[in-house]
């Protein structure tokens, strides 16, 4: 199965060996249904080569990545436009990690790739609840008639949930059909995400959590680097002190995506989604 993956440089402090992993970390480069700017194909690899920017070490968290398990596979080798078999081979890819008794945190790629990853985890996990932060709602039914886009990733998660068991935080662009379908279906909560979700924790605690996170849930001023920059965002202090929260809970799968740091000449966008990943991986790692 690891013929899935190509080799590549490793995530800073992503040391250890499948067998003594407890944690698979491994890119998706796949962008092939944005509706904006595509380029984020290109984010594994700039995120793993920022991440030597960084250190291993959180200071907010005291806990360093050289003291977990976490196994860097490389990214997935796609058939470059062809979402049907790329989505397949995502799948697949997940499904492996989960039969080896690892969890996964996987980095897009934009944010379809969510979809396959939740279809693996929801046969593990048939109670699976998803926590999702994001500028954009997701929640379309088709978009330009295509059922499977990043528009629409969200509206196809909840079709594999039980009802009500999407969590979605810091939504600030959504069409009034999208809002509709958000109030009956999903605990939809606008614009902000760290104040409503320390509100949510004692009802998601002791749950099985898969977390997903598009970036540009960050404000622009601080994530230029995201194919569809949306203003008015959260801070980078409140996305990473967000994230610290999940310690609280039981994530047993996690990605970020839509991290495009092509886009932006300061690096600073693929050295703040770095920084997430560390942090992230700190913070379910003791969850």
């Amino acid at each position: 199965m690891s013929s899935l993956f190509s080799r590549s440089d490793r995530f800073l402090g992503m040391n250890a060996s499948l067998q003594s992993a407890q944690w698979v970390y491994f890119g998706i480069p796949m962008d092939f249904t944005v509706s904006f700017q595509p380029g984020s194909r290109f984010g594994p690899a700039r995120v793993r080569e920022a991440s030597y920017a960084i250190e291993t070490y959180s200071l907010a968290q005291d806990r360093d990545l050289e003291d977990l398990a976490i196994h860097d596979a490389g990214d997935l080798e796609l058939p470059f436009g062809n979402v049907g078999e790329s989505l397949n081979r995502i799948r697949e890819a997940a499904d492996w990690v989960l039969e080896q008794d690892r969890r996964f945190f996987a980095l897009g790629g934009e944010h379809l790739v969510t979809l396959p990853l939740i279809q693996a985890m929801v046969k593990r996990y048939p109670d699976l609840a998803v926590v999702h932060f994001d500028a954009h709602a997701d929640l379309r039914d088709d978009y330009l008639g295509e059922k499977l886009s990043h528009a629409t990733v969200l509206r196809r998660v909840s079709e594999l949930l039980k009802p009500r068991h999407l969590y979605q935080f810091g939504i600030r662009s959504a069409t009034r059909d999208e809002v509709q379908y958000a109030k009956t279906h999903v605990n939809f909560h606008p614009h902000e995400v760290l104040r409503p979700l320390e509100g949510r924790l004692e009802e998601l605690k002791g749950r099985p959590i898969y977390v997903t996170i598009d970036i540009d849930v960050i404000d622009p001023a601080f994530m230029p680097g995201t194919g569809t920059p949306e203003p008015g965002g959260i801070s980078s202090g409140e996305a990473l002190e967000a994230v610290r929260l999940l310690s609280q809970l039981n994530v047993v799968g996690m990605d970020l995506v839509e991290a495009m740091p092509a886009h932006d000449v300061s690096q600073r966008s693929a050295v703040l989604a770095a920084k997430l990943v560390r942090e992230g991986l700190l913070a379910i790692s003791q969850g």
